[in-house]
């Protein structure tokens, strides 16, 4: 039965991604971003205008500087006089644009750059905020993969989203207005034809080929997550001599990616082809009509010059358009697994109107009657009831799978229960914010992980603000001072990768010295001992027990001996406390205790 008043929490039932989201619904997740600088983007869209005013007046003065070419005889003035001053003027359009573009790049770039850093730092956030269930189960390659093309991707969509696409709408706008009041109506009617053709045939065939990039990215993801794995198992490959048997998962990713990429690159050309015969004709078109109009009379030499520059001018920037598209529907995909990432619910969150954790000294903590099961199928905790006193300590011993690591998760509230409670000096945890409960207590875990930093980072990490001195005072009671102060660079020894340069007693040491210097009020030792040889054993124990004198402390124990000295000890079997009582007590009563305390006898007897 559960306790009454505790409300079971169902288990996650579907833990897939959800579907991609549309364009424009990513879009309009990432322009809260920018408005963060609307004087920026306004003032870059500005620029961008100015530029392609600039670009179009081009054509317009060149019409200009040739019809002003043909001079009656006896005009040498003029000749002299107006086509320096339109040379001039071309000179200061052409200038103007450049310097509209740059203008435009310069002002926009904090921009682009701030919502990247806005939207990277949230998404790390968020990483930190989900349940372990979520870093078991993920793959750290692939998932930093789509993080670093995500934020990539943020400054290549906007760029060719607002710089290519929209500045080249502004400029064949403005042609085509111009085109439909100097001329007739055949002249942009045959220009907007083209250009529909031309974006139709674009945007049908990038759709088709989106298929293929998608492919490759996965691919990709594939093939990074797997030299990561298999980089970070180093030794388990070296090993199992699995060199070779690495080598061959790692090439089976890459030659999918190659197949995906060929598909895509010879997709690329019928994209190509189709763009250059649509333009050809186009352009073909209004030149016939163009020439035609001037052996009629009705437009001059000028015109035609002007009419030819603006179908190049807004030509070229269409060349790229399948590319541009491409990378933005490649970069919206990009940037929706980050929000994906971002939008993943939180399974363990604060509950509203969560308060911060109140302790005045060392708290009592009690489990009562707790359920909990990783998945459905398999319950870890059924009905666990206990409490450790202020300033106490209690051990809980078993076999591996009885539960008791698991105790130490759900009091960290890494998950949250599906029945009963757990509470900190009468405050359930799951009504204070979990950065105050997770500040309140310390724990030197049985898997030691290290950052690839220095042996004073990690002891630090405990209390970054912590001073030097502070440090190696944690570092001597955890028996590590002497050697640290050993090696060449003393406390700037590096680690390594997960802290593999050290051994496993020396990680274990660090960790416990990083605790120490935390010194919260409640302590969780988890196998703290377990790496250790018997002399630095029975050192460390006396000061961990010095250590938890008037602090809660529970210990979760694989070796007996290392808890015998505990106010109560809890024995776990199935999720369920089978025996409870001190060393003494359990050993005369003759049950599990007692025959797990002969058999650990025994073999260290053996030893």
């Amino acid at each position: 039965m559960r306790r009454p008043g505790s409300d079971p929490i169902p288990l996650p039932s579907d833990t897939s991604a959800p579907a991609p989201r549309s364009d424009w619904a990513t879009l309009s997740r990432l322009l809260p971003y920018l408005w963060q600088y609307k004087g920026r983007v306004l003032a870059a869209i500005a620029f961008m205008v100015g530029a392609k005013l600039a670009n179009v007046g081009v054509p317009l003065l060149l019409k200009q500087l040739i019809d002003s070419m043909t001079i009656p005889p006896g005009s040498a003035a003029a000749l002299l006089v107006v086509p320096v001053g339109l040379l001039v003027a071309y000179g200061l359009l052409r200038f103007g644009n450049s310097l509209f573009n740059e203008l435009r790049e310069l002002v926009f770039a904090k921009a682009t750059h701030g919502a990247a850093r806005a939207i990277a730092l949230k998404t790390f956030e968020h990483l930190h905020g989900l349940s372990l269930r979520f870093h078991l189960e993920r793959q750290t390659g692939g998932m930093t993969r789509d993080i670093e093309r995500g934020v990539r991707g943020i400054e290549s969509l906007v760029s060719f989203a607002l710089f290519n696409i929209a500045a080249t709408l502004v400029e064949v706008l403005l042609v085509l207005t111009i085109l439909a009041l100097r001329f007739d109506a055949w002249f942009a009617g045959i220009t907007l034809t083209a250009l529909v053709l031309y974006i139709a045939w674009t945007v049908w065939v990038t759709e088709w080929r989106i298929q293929f990039r998608r492919q490759a990215n996965q691919f990709d993801s594939a093939a990074h997550a797997k030299a990561i794995d298999s980089l970070l198992n180093y030794e388990t490959v070296k090993y199992f001599n699995n060199e070779q048997f690495e080598a061959r998962r790692y090439d089976e990713s890459l030659e999918q990616l190659r197949r995906a990429q060929l598909k895509s690159r010879s997709t690329l050309s019928l994209l190509n082809t189709g763009q250059q015969l649509i333009i050809a004709i186009g352009l073909v078109a209004i030149l016939w009509r163009a020439t035609q109009g001037v052996a009629d009379g009705r437009l001059t030499l000028g015109d035609l010059v002007m009419v030819n520059a603006f179908m190049i001018q807004i030509y070229i920037p269409l060349n790229f358009l399948g590319v541009v598209y491409r990378e933005i529907k490649q970069n919206l995909t990009d940037l929706d697994k980050m929000f994906t990432l971002m939008d993943r619910e939180q399974e363990v969150a604060d509950a509203p109107g969560a308060v911060p954790l109140v302790l005045d000294g060392p708290p009592a903590v009690r489990f009562e009657d707790v359920h909990f099961a990783y998945e459905p199928a398999r319950p870890i905790l059924q009905g666990v009831s206990f409490e450790i006193p202020a300033g106490r300590t209690v051990a809980v011993v078993g076999p591996s799978g009885a539960g008791k690591s698991t105790l130490s998760r759900l009091l960290y509230r890494f998950y949250d229960l599906q029945g009963g409670r757990i509470t900190i000096a009468d405050q359930d945890i799951r009504a204070v914010t979990q950065q105050s409960l997770r500040r309140a207590i310390g724990i030197v875990p049985q898997d030691t992980v290290l950052f690839n930093d220095t042996v004073a980072y990690n002891i630090a990490y405990g209390r970054p603000d912590a001073s030097q001195a502070e440090v190696e005072q944690a570092a001597r009671a955890a028996h590590i001072h002497a050697f640290i102060a050993a090696q060449p660079k003393g406390y700037e020894t590096m680690v390594g990768e997960r802290g593999l340069k050290l051994s496993g007693g020396e990680k274990q040491r660090v960790a416990i010295a990083r605790t120490l210097l935390k010194d919260p009020p409640i302590l969780i030792f988890d196998e703290a001992t377990s790496a250790l040889d018997s002399h630095n054993e029975r050192a460390i124990q006396a000061e961990l027990r010095a250590v938890a004198q008037g602090k809660t402390t529970l210990v979760i124990a694989h070796r007996l001996s290392t808890v015998v000295d505990a106010h109560e000890i809890l024995v776990m079997d199935g999720g369920r406390i089978v025996e409870r009582g001190n060393h003494a007590a359990l050993l005369a009563a003759g049950g599990r205790y007692a025959g797990m305390w002969a058999m650990q006898l025994n073999q260290d007897g053996d030893r």
